[in-house]
């Protein structure tokens, strides 16, 4: 008679059910598994085996067939080890079957029979929760599935022996309380920033519209200490936005000790990362960099430097909040809607913005650094912004009176307008100004007469593509919301375009 385990397998954000057969027939001794496993499925068997050793069984002298169905789909990872291991141990006899039915089992054995941490615990929850079922997993991945629901049934177990004593009811196990990633010390402040007001006062416009940000200046002007000091500045994820963020990093491995992440991501990969990297995908279909700063900060420090073809799968996750990643054997969607905030230099020596200085290539030089950014993706900054050398004056100041408590207080303030302004609009999934749709700009950010004036001479003179003209209605409204303002001014369309029409240094206007 087959006896029967449920598992998962991940295709992106999904989580399919794989039913788990198991035959044990007469016959040559053997053990096959089939149903497209892949390397790490198929030496399941030698830890199967070793682990039921290691427990005091063996297996039996006959023909074992393991058969994942559905066939057609391809099983990847070491998870099924322990669902393969409790049918297996329901078709000897040795586990209730009606415990397996009841239950969704993933794990990793390990030779001595203990059971390994595995990828995608926190979605596998989530989908045994909808498919009215508890789920089977290791006991170091029993704080994220907690965070499924408190009706989950969770059995999370350190050792095979412990599954199959919970099972028989000898042992019950406790259920697993819900963790949370605990904060890492201090947070970088933006009082340690000396100097650089204009700058702080866009990166404040920025993290209150949820705004993407390009800031070019010389080398050591403080912009990446500036991008290092956004999260801190940021709202808090709300409970929807952690349990998104921890769904990801699950997938990724990335949950240390099953604790849910309460703070946002900020990704900062070096600018020798390949599409791949920055998009995801690969042998397995991981998620990359711009889905893993989900709801939070994806930071690319010297722009120009990373090559064009990675650089340029941003353009559609910028406008949709997703990554699509097609390829010859699967389809897969990841979230990525991240806040992109940019750093370069204005020339290839980084010296072309400072004064008295004349670089032996002249104009060329900085020309030809900026063209490795391609207009379309310069579209899509709403604040682009630069940022002068410090002086030594500014360095000997004292630190300034405002820091990152009370510029985040005056963000969470904007941010609470907006919401409460796009909830009205039937709008729930828009909470912030940068992603408010074109459709909307004109009831939410049209600007009194003058500003509308100024604005329709600016976007001749500045030569606005449609996206850029919209992006400065959105920078606009914030500027709005942040001076407590219902109405967008003039004033507000002023600064907005200041900071859309910035010069770096080859004398035209990007």
């Amino acid at each position: 008679m087959v006896a029967r385990a449920q598992t998962v397998a991940f295709n992106g954000m999904e989580a399919a059910l794989v039913d788990v057969q198991v035959l044990i027939s007469s016959g040559m001794a053997a053990f096959s598994i089939v149903g497209l496993p892949d390397k790490a499925v198929a030496e399941s068997r030698e830890r199967i085996r070793a682990a039921l050793q290691a427990v005091g069984l063996a297996l039996p002298a006959k023909r074992i067939t393991v058969n994942l169905s559905p066939a057609d789909l391809p099983k990847e990872g070491s998870h099924y080890d322990l669902p393969i291991a409790l049918a297996l141990l329901a078709a000897m006899g040795a586990l209730p079957r009606e415990f397996l039915s009841r239950h969704l089992v993933m794990g990793e054995l390990s030779l001595d029979g203990g059971i390994s941490p595995v990828l995608g615990v926190l979605p596998a929850a989530m989908r045994a929760l909808q498919a009215e079922r508890g789920i089977v997993c290791p006991a170091a991945n029993g704080g994220e599935a907690a965070w499924a629901g408190e009706e989950l049934e969770i059995v999370a177990a350190a050792s095979l022996v412990q599954v199959v004593n919970h099972a028989r009811g000898m042992h019950p196990l406790p259920r697993p309380r819900p963790s949370v990633v605990a904060a890492a010390g201090e947070r970088p402040d933006l009082r340690d920033v000396r100097g650089q007001e204009s700058a702080k006062r866009a990166l404040e416009v920025a993290a209150a519209g949820g705004h993407h940000m390009l800031m070019n200046g010389p080398p050591g002007a403080g912009k990446s200490m500036l991008a290092a000091r956004l999260p801190s500045i940021l709202p808090s994820m709300t409970p929807r936005e952690m349990l998104e963020t921890s769904v990801i990093a699950s997938l990724a491995g990335m949950l240390p000790n099953g604790a849910v992440i309460s703070a946002r991501p900020f990704r900062a990969p070096h600018h020798t990362a390949s599409q791949v990297a920055l998009a995801g995908g690969g042998h397995r279909a991981k998620p990359g960099e711009m889905s893993l700063a989900h709801n939070g900060v994806l930071f690319l420090d010297e722009l120009p430097e990373f090559s064009p073809r990675a650089l340029e799968v941003l353009r559609q996750p910028l406008e949709n909040g997703h990554v699509s990643i097609a390829r010859a054997n699967y389809h897969v969607t990841f979230p990525a809607r991240f806040q992109l905030v940019a750093a370069m230099n204005p020339c290839k020596c980084g010296m072309a913005l400072e004064p008295g200085y004349t670089c032996r290539r002249g104009t060329r030089c900085a020309e030809d650094y900026q063209a490795r950014i391609s207009g379309p993706l310069l579209d899509r900054f709403d604040i682009r912004i630069t940022v002068p050398a410090v002086s030594v004056s500014d360095l000997s100041l004292p630190p300034a009176k405002e820091g990152s408590a009370e510029v985040a207080a005056r963000v969470a303030r904007a941010r609470k307008v907006q919401q409460r302004r796009y909830e009205q609009l039937g709008l729930e999934h828009v909470r912030c100004n940068a992603r408010a749709p074109a459709r909307v700009l004109d009831e939410v950010a049209r600007p009194d007469g003058p500003g509308r004036k100024l604005l329709e001479q600016a976007a001749e003179a500045l030569r606005l593509s449609a996206r850029g003209y919209h992006r400065v209605l959105r920078v606009a409204r914030t500027l709005a919301d942040l001076a407590g303002e219902e109405k967008v001014r003039r004033l507000h369309i002023a600064e907005a375009l200041a900071y859309r029409g910035q010069v770096f240094g080859t004398g035209a206007a990007i």
